[in-house]
């Protein structure tokens, strides 16, 4: 029987994490048929040989050209399945989640299937997102006023199964075909914003996401390492999106908002602030994977 589900894994430096995530995915799938693909970004760690010592992946070994592009690397590598299973390289899934999210991606004809994801401490991971907009651009997520708030923390949405506008991509069931739809993830943002990105291009065609809560795994986070440069992507990746999807105008609150978001992050002892905040205004300092120095506004 052929492969009903290819998981996709993409690492970088991802050598503490990424076997026991593959160790996990037998009682993941349970009685569903599988295939693993990884691709590696490059690790300077040891993490393409251990790969291939295991024996229960394909290792596809890459330049790092970001996240997105591995993932869509590693679905070209894959064979044709009716699902694809997103998974960042520092999450574990818990027993029998793929059957539940299939079960729930084929019920309500979803394009993405989230399941409920826990901190390694074993409490809940606030996952679920709503559309960014410039009134969200504030990070006030923790005043639950969902007209300032992207991420979703009230534990009764986690509750039940629901519709949601995006959720974060470290544990994604795909429909084949809207993966196929939407054209795979957008590569230019290297790092960050390509998840919800992804899931915003797949509802505007017709692709809802779909949280179910019956399925779970655990996100340990942080698992490539996080620095003043990444840090300094995801602030950039935010404008770009919102000018991509809202247009110049809109764009340029979002900046705004971001540099006096910077500001008091770094006035209240964020240190990856301060380079964001230099990036921000002066684009020859941004990282030039992002393709984003040509212009104050980044496109």
């Amino acid at each position: 029987m052929g492969a009903e589900v290819a998981a996709v894994i993409v690492t970088y430096n991802s050598a503490r994490h990424v076997g026991a995530l593959l160790d996990s995915l037998p009682d993941a799938f349970g009685d569903v048929p599988y295939t693993a693909v990884v691709v590696d970004n490059g690790s300077t760690d040891g993490t393409p040989a251990l790969l291939r010592r295991r024996g229960d992946c394909a290792v596809v070994e890459s330049v790092n050209d970001g996240y997105g592009a591995g993932m869509n690397r590693a679905v070209r590598h894959a064979p044709e399945t009716a699902a694809i299973l997103v998974l960042n390289p520092d999450v574990e899934l818990d027993a029998d989640a793929v059957p539940r999210m299939l079960s729930v991606l084929r019920r309500r004809e979803a394009g993405i299937v989230v399941p409920r994801t826990r901190e390694a401490d074993g409490s809940l991971s606030p996952t679920l997102r709503r559309t960014p907009t410039v009134a969200r651009a504030g990070g006030l997520s923790f005043t639950r006023v969902p007209l300032l708030a992207e991420r979703i923390d009230d534990p009764r949405a986690y509750a039940t199964e629901h519709a949601v506008d995006w959720a974060v991509g470290a544990i994604w069931l795909v429909d084949r075909e809207c993966f196929d739809a939407v054209g795979g993830f957008d590569e230019s943002y290297f790092l960050y914003s390509e998840e919800t990105d992804f899931a915003l291009r797949a509802r505007d065609r017709g692709w809802v996401t779909v949280y179910a809560p019956t399925a779970g795994g655990m996100h340990i986070g942080g698992g490539s390492g996080t620095s003043p440069e990444t840090h300094t992507m995801q602030m950039l990746n935010r404008v770009r999106l919102i000018r991509r999807r809202r247009g110049t105008g809109a764009a340029w609150l979002y900046y705004a908002l971001t540099l006096l978001v910077e500001l008091r992050r770094g006035l209240l002892g964020h240190r990856a602030s301060w380079p964001t905040l230099r990036a921000l205004v002066r684009p020859a300092l941004r990282p030039a994977a992002l393709g984003a120095s040509d212009a104050v506004l980044p496109r």
